[in-house]
C-alpha cells in the first residue's frame, strides 16, 4: 500500500444503495475491501477516482455500525480473543468500548455477524461471535432453537434417545 492509497477514500454502498465514504486505511480492515481495491491497480486509472464497493448483503444501519467499529479499531485495536475463554463476560475479555459495542438488539448482533463474515473483518467476526456465544451460554436446546429460528426435526422419542445418549455431556450420570 503506497502513501496515496492510505489517504484516499472509498465509497461503500449498502444493500439499500446508501453510500458511505470511508478513509481507505479504515475500510481496509475488511479483507473484501482490501482485495477489491487491490484488483483496481491499473496504471491508467485516474488517481483521484474514488472506488465504489457494493455490499449487497449489508444493510445501511449495519454498515454504519461496521464503519464505527473499524474507525475505533484503527485508534484502539481490540484485545485478541483467545480460547478457551477466560470469562463468560464480554467486558472481561475485551476493552469496555468493544463490550458496549455488542450490547445491541439480537437481530442487529446477528446482522453484524453476517456483515463481518461477508466483509471478512476477522476481529469484528470474533467479537460478534463471542457476544453470541455468551448470549446462548446456559440456554436449553429449545431456547437456542428459538433464538436461531431452527425447527426441531426430531420426534419426541428421537429427542429422548439423543438426550439419553448424550447425558454424559451434561455431566449427569448415565442410567
Amino acid at each position: 500500500m503506497d502513501d496515496d492509497d492510505a489517504h484516499g477514500t472509498v465509497k461503500l454502498i449498502s444493500k439499500e444503495g446508501d453510500t458511505f465514504e470511508v478513509p481507505v486505511e479504515i475500510a481496509k480492515l475488511s479483507t473484501l475491501v482490501m482485495t477489491t481495491l487491490g484488483e483496481g491497480d491499473d496504471d491508467d486509472a485516474d488517481e483521484d477516482d474514488i472506488v465504489e464497493i457494493p455490499l449487497p448483503n449489508v444493510k445501511a444501519t449495519v454498515l454504519a455500525k461496521v464503519i464505527e467499529y473499524c474507525t475505533h479499531y484503527k485508534d484502539e485495536p481490540m484485545t485478541t480473543i483467545t480460547t478457551p475463554l477466560k470469562s463468560n463476560r464480554v467486558e472481561e475479555i475485551v476493552q469496555e468500548w468493544y463490550a458496549n459495542f455488542v450490547k445491541v438488539e439480537q437481530i442487529m448482533l446477528f446482522e453484524l455477524v453476517t456483515a463481518a463474515n461477508f466483509m471478512d473483518i476477522k476481529p469484528l467476526l470474533d467479537l460478534t461471535c463471542l457476544a453470541v456465544s455468551v448470549y446462548i451460554k446456559g440456554k436449553s436446546a429449545e431456547e437456542i432453537r428459538r433464538i436461531f429460528n431452527i425447527s426441531n426435526d426430531f420426534s419426541p422419542e428421537e429427542e429422548a434417545q439423543v438426550r439419553e445418549e448424550n447425558r454424559w455431556a451434561e455431566g449427569a450420570p448415565k442410567k
